[in-house]
């Protein structure tokens, strides 16, 4: 990063090289930095990828299971014996309710199924839950849209960057 900085007439006389050449070397490392950057970011795509995979894989195995959980909190809501508060507590985790009451910006914190499972929440419940009003509640609401939007857009990304390099050969 240095040498690309320095002045190319500067870095000419230092290294007793014409400027051509020094234009080639800062090009050439310009490049290097380039190439390293589009690495980085590709594997936190890979693994915002393979996040993705994980969670979408937990969503399908809990399709998957018997609806009787569901049905049971149902049956409880439904006879009046809990209060709201304990119905939001039923769909989030003690984990992620905490890292909502405590993080800045909970949204980063939380994998996508909690996102989503926040998202689900009544506004109403996820306030009470939280000891929050419920102004604040959809706020939060809409932030976890908007950061689960971004991860969902960042692995429909990779997908179409996957399908756009299956034709092509690797490069040595």
């Amino acid at each position: 990063k240095v040498l690309i900085d320095v002045p190319r007439s500067d870095l000419a006389e230092e290294l007793a090289q014409s400027e051509a050449k020094v234009q080639v070397l800062q090009d050439t490392l310009q490049q290097v930095l380039d190439r390293r950057e589009e690495e980085r970011q590709s594997r936190q795509l890979l693994e915002l990828y393979l996040e993705a995979l994980k969670t979408e894989d937990s969503i399908l195995s809990k399709v998957a299971e018997p609806e009787a959980a569901p049905r049971k909190e149902m049956d409880v809501v439904d006879t009046g014996t809990s209060s709201t508060d304990t119905s939001a507590t039923t769909a989030l985790s003690n984990q992620a309710l905490a890292a909502l009451k405590e993080k800045p910006a909970p949204e980063l914190c939380l994998d996508s199924q909690d996102l989503e499972l926040v998202l689900r929440e009544d506004t109403a419940a996820l306030a009470s839950a939280l000891g929050w009003d419920k102004q604040k509640a959809g706020a939060l609401q809409e932030a976890c849209d908007q950061e689960l939007s971004k991860r969902l857009q960042q692995v429909q990304t990779l997908h179409s960057l996957r399908s756009t390099s299956k034709g092509k050969k690797t490069l040595p």
